[in-house]
């Protein structure tokens, strides 16, 4: 698997600030690697599932199940009971089914046949899509879902080296563990103590706005953006080694977070969007 830099620091931006992670691109570029050496590297449990039309909600939180030798009901969980859960073509699944990870996404909890269950922490979704152009029967994910993830990337095709040496090494099954569940935690804790100064969240609040207001956008960053793009550049500043966020931490994290987020008027692409949000980062300026 070759991922470019942009792409890998998003990915890890993503995971210390404790969100989740929208992957949109083409079949057979490395997704479901990446989500199983990530799920390796901290040490913790991987859950998958491959998105279908006849996907039930219960087939990602799990479902009472009868035991006739018991005469009663016992939970089964489902896959998203894992530190790294990867959602392969979400948007192939039926939108009754999509709202099923939303509550564990936001509240880190499923509630089945009334009962309430914790998931494991950390919970870190990847969810996958196909690009809109060229494929039938996905149902796209409205915007109000959307917005639950993070940041969106793609990882794109290798260049000529990196595919070559791909063709040359077999992938490892699997990378050592560098943490664990806990001391991720730990760390998403402490990233949301780094120091923001006054400029910098102002510098946050004014790209939002930029796009709300702009002539061609229908829906803009919501307020919730403006949180997870600050929380992303304190992720970015503690890889970095800071423990303070600097406006370079917000540009940087920018495009990643807040064009999968715009509605626009006339033009529904996400190239589109990045014009927009290429705008605000040109003319907005760094208090």
């Amino acid at each position: 698997m070759t991922i470019s830099d942009s792409a890998l620091d998003t990915v890890l931006a993503t995971l210390l600030a404790g969100g989740h992670l929208l992957v949109e691109d083409h079949p057979g570029v490395g997704k479901t690697l990446l989500a199983r050496m990530l799920a390796s590297g901290i040490g913790g449990r991987f859950g998958r599932v491959q998105a279908t039309v006849d996907l039930l909600p219960g087939d990602i939180v799990g479902a009472n199940v009868w035991r006739p030798e018991t005469g009663d009901f016992v939970f089964r969980a489902g896959p998203v009971f894992a530190n790294v859960v990867l959602v392969d073509e979400l948007n192939r699944a039926s939108p009754k089914t999509q709202s099923g990870l939303l509550e564990a996404m936001e509240e880190e909890q499923v509630t089945v046949d009334g009962t309430t269950r914790p998931i494991p922490r950390p919970c870190f979704v990847i969810a996958t899509q196909n690009p809109r152009a060229g494929y039938d029967g996905t149902y796209p994910l409205p915007l109000a879902q959307l917005d639950r993830f993070l940041a969106r990337v793609s990882l794109g095709y290798p260049d000529l080296p990196g595919e070559i040496s791909l063709l040359r090494t077999e992938p490892p099954a699997a990378s050592p563990p560098v943490t664990n569940p806990l001391e991720l935690l730990d760390a998403q804790h402490a990233v949301r103590a780094l120091h923001a100064s006054d400029a910098v969240l102002a510098y946050v609040v004014e790209l939002v706005r930029f796009t709300r207001a702009h002539e061609r956008v229908e829906t803009g960053a919501s307020p919730r953006a403006a949180v997870w793009l600050l929380q992303a550049a304190r992720a970015r500043a503690a890889l970095d080694g800071r423990d303070f966020v600097i406006p370079d931490d917000v540009r940087a994290l920018a495009m990643a977070v807040l064009v999968h987020r715009l509605e626009l008027r006339h033009d529904g692409s996400h190239a589109a969007a990045e014009e927009v949000v290429a705008q605000a980062l040109t003319d907005v300026p760094v208090l």
